[in-house]
């Protein structure tokens, strides 16, 4: 049985394949398009799918779509007669494309990859849902997705069972909790689906003194349900998020970039959402686990992705176990609507449990050893494991900054082991080191500490019950006694977005913290996306290498070898990574 989900043109277009309800593969197209977010068709995922597979398209016996484009319609049809006029231009804009892609998900697949099976189309928030409960080790599970928007639904509560769902209770559009938190994205002058992060990012930095006036757009029940003012918004009728009457409301206009300065007003603002939707958060799951009695919360959806309230889940709520889906946004739904498929459709018991991140492309020594031949790059190879691992940890000990690049990328949005920059916590020039020769992003952002799961209730306060975080979607406490010896991974409130390794989920880049351990006395490293700001995470070796050139990184770790960036001079290479005639 071999089931293919899918999901785009809304953002993070994406593809998976189960072949008799395991998950073999899944990736995000942007990997392979170069282009960040991409919500186009996923053809280039699609097909990495199923070569890791080993099958072709006429195998295949199901194909899942994330979402149901027919209700869809319905609701951009009802937005634009109840707020027409002011609704048409942005109606108009919306159409030709909605009409010629997701009502036409049958015709393409059959247009591209001459696929004649069956499609079946799940709901948005029921994608959601089977993403992170089906894969869950839970055998009944308490259930909460909350996003910008599906077909009709903003936020579900549901419940799980075996290989039963069912959300008894939802809020509809246009009220909705994340695009509350994109409206003040948008408003802060940041980029709308791309960069809610930064304002999370951001609210260590404010005074949460404007969370009045957040109650007042928003009315908040007992049991968590929303109802929002809707003058202090335009997204239901406008190609821009905040109204008029919103910028009265927090005493200025919208910032216009990010270039421009950012004020103590605006970090109080974001502070202040943080708050509100903390608060709001906590409501639902203690209504949750009231009406479902589950000890067990399986959440997904893109506000399931804020690490800060999570971090927090334990202590505000009743729920003593957790589990997030790490790709909790639209990507996501493709692994969601294929365990949908197989699981509640089909009516199979569940068999798949979910253990691990890395199912991307992976490339063999032999291919990436040909390419660095055939372009004449330096590099030395390393004779053993144990090698690699010494000397990975001595460069990063002499505070080199390291591109590793081992094994199958990563699914999700968080680099965990395999496409990822390392360098040393301990450093505490090193966080501006990163930002202005390598990431190019903002000072206020702060890394994500690794650390061996063995190692890691020493320097992280973890709720009771917890003992690692493999997936980097918690935030929790440092303790004291660490900040001033982490302190490039240390927050400006004291917190850090953790992750935790074992040997037996990435032997080599434990290898290389424990090593790193062993040297300091402290085993923990940086461990950010490799990738430069506005780009995606690398995905082969030839975009790991023409990162590198182009940046402040000191060593790239690939494989087998080891390459200098200085020992390779960048007037040698052109934009794709190869050597110049």
């Amino acid at each position: 049985m071999i089931i293919l989900g899918i999901s785009c043109f809304f953002h993070d277009a994406a593809a998976c394949i189960l072949k008799d309800g395991v998950l073999i593969a899944a990736a995000e197209e942007e990997r392979f398009t170069r282009k960040k977010h991409d919500k186009g068709f996923p053809e280039n995922a699609i097909k990495y799918c199923l070569q890791e597979t080993g099958v072709s398209i006429n195998e295949v016996d199901y194909v899942g779509f994330y979402e149901k484009p027919l209700i869809k319609l319905e609701r951009l049809l009802y937005q634009q007669l109840e707020c027409f006029p002011k609704s048409f231009v942005t109606f108009f804009k919306s159409m030709p494309e909605f009409m010629n892609n997701k009502l036409r998900i049958p015709s393409l697949l059959k247009k591209k990859f001459k696929y004649k099976g069956k499609v079946i189309f799940s709901q948005h928030h029921m994608s959601h849902a089977a993403s992170s409960y089906l894969v869950s080790s839970f055998k009944e599970s308490a259930i909460l997705t909350v996003d910008g928007v599906g077909e009709w639904a903003t936020t579900t509560y549901g419940f799980g069972k075996e290989n039963k769902i069912e959300l008894f209770k939802e809020i509809k559009f246009p009220h909705s909790l994340g695009l509350l938190y994109s409206t003040i994205t948008a408003y802060l002058g940041f980029s709308v689906n791309n960069s809610e992060y930064k304002v999370m990012g951001l609210t260590p930095y404010g005074d949460p003194k404007y969370v009045e006036k957040f109650r007042q757009m928003v009315e908040v029940a007992d049991d968590g349900s929303y109802k929002m003012n809707m003058e202090y918004f335009t997204y239901h009728y406008k190609d821009r998020m905040p109204s008029e009457k919103l910028c009265e409301l927090f005493g200025g206009p919208v910032r216009k970039s990010e270039g421009d300065p950012l004020t103590q007003r605006h970090k109080d603002i974001a502070a202040s959402l943080q708050v509100f939707l903390e608060e709001t958060m906590v409501k639902m799951l203690n209504y949750l686990h009231k009406e479902t009695k589950s000890d067990n919360l399986c959440m997904a959806g893109g506000v399931a992705l804020n690490s800060v309230f999570n971090g927090k889940i334990f202590d505000k709520t009743p729920f003593k176990n957790v589990f997030i889906q790490p790709a909790a946004g639209d990507s996501g739904g493709a692994v969601g609507v294929a365990f949908y498929i197989y699981n509640c459709v089909l009516g199979n018991e569940r068999k798949y449990v979910w253990h691990t991140n890395y199912l991307g492309p992976g490339y063999s020594t032999d291919e990436i050893k040909k390419y660095l031949d055939s372009n004449g790059i330096v590099y030395t190879k390393f004779k053993s494991d144990s090698e690699l691992i010494k000397k990975t940890a001595k460069l990063l000990l002499d505070d080199n900054v390291v591109g590793w690049f081992q094994g199958r990328m990563e699914w999700g949005p968080r680099a965990l082991g395999s496409r990822s920059i390392l360098s040393n916590a301990s450093n505490p020039d090193m966080k501006e080191i990163l930002n202005s020769k390598v990431k190019h992003r903002e000072q206020f952002r702060p890394f994500a500490p690794v650390v061996t799961c063995e190692d890691a209730k020493k320097y992280f306060e973890f709720p009771k019950g917890v003992n690692e975080e493999p997936y980097m979607l918690f935030v929790y406490p440092i303790k004291k006694e660490w900040h001033k010896k982490i302190p490039s991974v240390t927050h400006v409130d004291g917190s850090g977005r953790v992750q935790t390794i074992t040997k037996e989920q990435n032997k080599l880049y434990h290898g290389v913290i424990k090593e790193f351990g062993n040297l300091t006395g402290i085993p923990i490293l940086i461990n950010t996306s490799f990738n430069i700001r506005g780009e995606p995470i690398v995905c082969n070796y030839k975009d790991a290498y023409k990162c590198m050139m182009g940046t402040g990184i000191d060593y790239l770790v690939l494989d087998r070898f080891l390459i200098k960036r200085s020992e390779n001079p960048k007037d040698m290479w052109d934009s794709e990574g190869l050597a110049k005639d």
